[in-house]
């Protein structure tokens, strides 16, 4: 079991490169069991997740190799098509396969999702769209049970946008008889990396970036080599590592139209950035870190996936900020150990009131989940003194490597293994 030691209070200088987008490749990588060939996904980041899904794909009898960002997939020989709990357990994104195997075999057995510790996160939808399309759903014994002798396409309207559920549908829809249509779908850029890449494949998809998409299934699709687009989650997690340390910084950044409502909203705090040619510029040397409210949305909105950090941040601006989750309600895990660090923050509800203080101090702390994870050493960061982090393998599910980026930022973090959980 690893931790983190931070040694914080100091300001942070230099530059570093975003990873790959693991929640893309996580979708990106199910998406070639429609196929049968060797596909190809460049840029793919070096996470556990990732490694899960491998495992997981393996298990089907595809075989994989990884190497230097570049993952290899050949979907040529699946021996089986059943998802074993040993897999799906540790990660929610593994209900992805069910979609293509059920699409291209007739069958597909998936355990009942996991991942993080956190909030109920029902995978109705994707069963809900399964059924339209015609397949036989049961439950038992904690696995999904699907059936058909070949999906039709069908009109499906989500009551609630699901980035999940949307790409499920889409790669189902796929190789399903005649059309499907998918009303209130998720726009997030990695639906439309999805949808872009499944039309290399030779999927018929009309609509792709937007909340409406046709699909028009085919007979087969076929491999291919795809670019995964960068993280954003992690670009905005480091971008806010600079301004909570009030240092200047530069990321380099493939996407930053991506980001937007997060540069938004760091300018608004009272940083400075420069957006030019892949690098954001940001400068907050010295600066008075502004309150700023947020509310997560679906995108183009503020990401749920950055509320634990905008947490952080807030605790060290000046007056009070509020910041509401309204796609997961009870996502707070995170709020008792900044509050171990000195933060003042109340919960009401879905919402964090965060009352800004002069400093924090570090103190022994520990991950929750992912996203937990990463609050916690924005925090550390910024705290005087030496803050500890156990169970950061929770941040390895998402961050590659993120110590030694941070320390490329001139940080003082270092991973430590220890026998503490």
């Amino acid at each position: 079991m690893d931790k983190f030691i931070i040694h914080g209070g100091k300001q942070l200088s230099g530059s570093v490169e975003i990873s790959g987008a693991k929640n893309s490749a996580l979708a990106l990588m199910p998406a070639c069991l429609l196929n049968a060939g060797k596909n190809t996904i460049l840029n793919t980041p070096e996470v556990n997740d990732i490694y899960t899904m491998i495992k997981l794909l393996n298990s089907l009898g595809v075989e994989s190799e990884f190497y230097n960002h570049e993952l290899k997939l050949d979907t040529s020989r699946i021996k089986n098509q059943i998802a074993p709990y040993e897999h799906v357990k540790k990660m929610r994104a593994s209900i992805y396969v069910l979609g293509p195997l059920l699409s291209r075999f007739g069958y597909a057995k998936v355990s009942m999702p996991g991942g993080c510790a956190w909030g109920p996160r029902p995978i109705n939808l994707h069963l809900e769209a399964m059924k339209k399309l015609g397949a036989e759903i049961e439950l038992e014994e904690g696995y999904i049970i699907a059936k058909t002798k070949r999906l039709n396409g069908a009109k499906i309207h989500f009551d609630v946008s699901s980035v999940g559920a949307t790409g499920n549908t889409l790669m189902a829809a796929s190789l399903a008889k005649g059309t499907t249509l998918i009303f209130n779908a998720a726009i997030e850029p990695e639906i439309t990396l999805l949808a872009e890449t499944l039309v290399k494949m030779g999927a018929h998809i009309k609509g792709i970036g937007s909340s409406t998409l046709e699909i028009e299934g085919v007979e087969e699709l076929k491999p291919v080599t795809t670019k995964n687009i960068g993280d954003r989650i992690e670009a905005g997690t480091m971008l806010i590592a600079g301004a909570i340390t009030r240092s200047k910084i530069n990321i380099a950044y493939n996407n930053p139209e991506h980001l937007e409502i997060i540069l938004d909203k760091l300018k608004e705090s009272g940083v400075n950035l420069i957006v030019n040619n892949g690098i954001i510029e940001l400068d907050a040397n010295n600066s008075i870190i502004k309150n700023v409210d947020v509310t997560t949305a679906v995108y183009p909105g503020f990401p749920t996936d950055m509320q634990a950090q905008w947490i952080a941040y807030m605790s060290l601006a000046e007056g009070t900020s509020t910041i509401t989750d309204t796609i997961y309600l009870d996502r707070f895990t995170h709020v008792p150990e900044l509050m171990r660090l000195g933060a003042q923050i109340e919960l009401r509800n879905n919402s964090a009131v965060v009352k800004g203080v002069k400093k924090l101090k570090g103190a022994k702390v520990m991950s929750t989940d992912l996203r937990a994870s990463a609050s916690l050493v924005l925090a550390g960061l910024a705290a005087e003194g030496e803050t500890e982090i156990l169970r950061i393998y929770h941040i390895d599910r998402g961050y590659q490597r993120i110590e030694e980026k941070l320390k490329m930022l001139n940080a003082d973090i270092t991973r430590v293994t220890t026998s503490e959980f």
